[in-house]
C-alpha cells in the first residue's frame, strides 16, 4: 500500500512540477547564481513547484454508456415479456397491453430507433422506467387487487385501473416515438437546407 502511494506520488503532477522547478534550481547553482545556499534554493523551488501544480483529478466513475444501458433494458424487457405471457388479463386490458408491448418492441429492436435512443439518455431512462418499474407494477398490482376483489365483491373492478395505467404508459411510449421521429425529420430538413445552400 505504501509502495503504491509512493509510486503514485512519483507520477503525480506535484512531483513532476516540483522536479522541473528543482532542475531550474540546479541550473542556477551551476551558473553560480545560487551560491553557497544552492540546497535551499533547489529545495525551495521544488516545494514552490509542487505547491503551484494543479491538483490530481480522480478518474470519473465508469458508468455504462447509453448503448449498454439500452442493451440491459432490452434484456429486461425479454424477461418482462415472459412474465406478461403468464398473466391472465381481461380482453380490453390484454389488447392495450399488446399495443404497448408492440410499441416497446419496436423502440427496443436494434435499428434506427436505437441509434437515436443512444443519443437521448432521457429516452433511455423513460424506456427503462416503463420496462423495469411502471409496467410490471401495474400488472402485478392488478393481479393482487383482483384476488382481494374476489373476496370482497362490489368494489371497483381492478381492470379499470389497469386499463387506465396501460393507456398512460402507451401515451408515454408514443410521445417518445414522436420525439425520435421529429429528430429524424429535423435531420432530413437540415440536410435539405444544406444541399439547397450548397447548390444555390
Amino acid at each position: 500500500m505504501a509502495t503504491s502511494k509512493a509510486l503514485a506520488y512519483l507520477e503525480s503532477r506535484k512531483n513532476l512540477t516540483g522536479s522541473a522547478a528543482g532542475v531550474l534550481g540546479l541550473v542556477l547553482t551551476f551558473t553560480g547564481v545560487a551560491g553557497p545556499y544552492w540546497p535551499v534554493v533547489v529545495a525551495g523551488l521544488y516545494g514552490a513547484g509542487a505547491l503551484i501544480a494543479p491538483p490530481e483529478r480522480p478518474p470519473l466513475p465508469d458508468f455504462p454508456t447509453p448503448s449498454a444501458q439500452l442493451g440491459e433494458v432490452r434484456e429486461d424487457f425479454g424477461k418482462l415479456d415472459g412474465y406478461l405471457a403468464e398473466v391472465d388479463l381481461p380482453p380490453t386490458a390484454a389488447d392495450r397491453l399488446t399495443e404497448l408491448t408492440d410499441l416497446l418492441t419496436a423502440l427496443l429492436d436494434p435499428g434506427w430507433a436505437t441509434e437515436l435512443l443512444v443519443q437521448d439518455p432521457e429516452g433511455v431512462h423513460t424506456l427503462s422506467r416503463i420496462v423495469r418499474q411502471d409496467l410490471p407494477e401495474a400488472v402485478d398490482s392488478f393481479v393482487r387487487t383482483r384476488w382481494w376483489t374476489r373476496l370482497t365483491p362490489g368494489q371497483e373492478p381492478p381492470e379499470r385501473h389497469l386499463e387506465r395505467q396501460l393507456t398512460v404508459l402507451k401515451e408515454e411510449a408514443e410521445q417518445l416515438a414522436a420525439t425520435l421521429r421529429d429528430t429524424e425529420a429535423r435531420r432530413q430538413e437540415t440536410h435539405t437546407r444544406y444541399l439547397e445552400e450548397r447548390g444555390g
